[in-house]
């Protein structure tokens, strides 16, 4: 289904690629509301690109010779701050995940992901939602449920320098909009835990669950518990 407008969505393409961006051209471009505009072989390129073409979506691979994709999505977020950027990767790897999100990346797709799925990945992000492939999702999971959440004041509740303790944090920035509770909440959904047993953890009442999950939500701008984690690691509240 296209999206809801008349404006057509421009797109540029870096990929050192050459074949692979034609063919992902083609997909675009078959679709009314979406265009390739543009196209280059390197994370400099892509830049200049942007600054000529004034795109709304970089479709952008990681390995990249002269500048990476993860060292570009950083430097497009500083000039470029309206253009959204997504990865598209051979790799399902999720500290990829974890740090294009960080450096300010709004999806992370697989090279082998059909035509359709692409589609509606691009216009997931045009919509202004977060979007990560499938298959990488269960991996960025697994590595959430390693998570260790820091207090308001940045201090573990263990022993130890924060900065060497293994697995993901939740740092409480003033600019996180979630409460302590909250983010508690937020890492028992990371794991995959139920209402029912998200209340036993924490000892409160599943209804009062039910009311942190919508707030956080809400709070987030998202629609589901997964997007919600994401949401978080792309503004820089969860870092590895």
């Amino acid at each position: 289904m296209a999206l809801a407008t008349s404006k057509t969505v421009k797109l540029v393409l870096a990929d050192d690629h050459q074949l692979f961006r034609e063919g992902v051209k083609r997909i675009i471009n078959m679709e009314n509301d979406l265009e390739v505009v543009g196209e280059c072989g390197d994370g400099i390129q892509v830049i200049e690109l942007c600054n000529e073409l004034k795109p709304d979506i970089v479709l952008m691979d990681i390995n990249m010779p002269v500048e990476n994709g993860v060292a570009a999505t950083e430097k497009l977020k500083e000039i470029f701050p309206m253009i959204k950027i997504i990865i598209l990767s051979i790799h399902d790897d999720e500290s990829y995940v974890f740090e294009t999100l960080r450096k300010g990346a709004s999806g992370y797709l697989l090279k082998d992901m059909e035509a359709e799925a692409l589609i509606n990945a691009i216009r997931a992000v045009v919509a202004g939602h977060a979007y990560i492939h499938p298959k990488v999702t269960g991996k960025l999971i697994n590595q959430l449920r390693r998570m260790t959440y820091l207090d308001e004041r940045g201090a573990t509740s263990g022993s130890g320098d924060p900065l060497k303790e293994a697995g993901v944090r939740y740092i409480h920035t003033p600019e996180s909009p979630l409460t302590k509770r909250e983010a508690e909440v937020l890492r028992l959904m990371a794991e995959g835990k139920s209402n029912k047993l998200i209340g036993e953890s924490l000892f409160i009442s599943e209804k009062t669950v039910k009311n942190h999950v919508s707030s956080i939500l809400q709070k987030l701008e998202v629609e589901d518990r997964t997007q919600a984690v994401i949401n978080a690691i792309k503004n820089g509240w969860v870092t590895l």
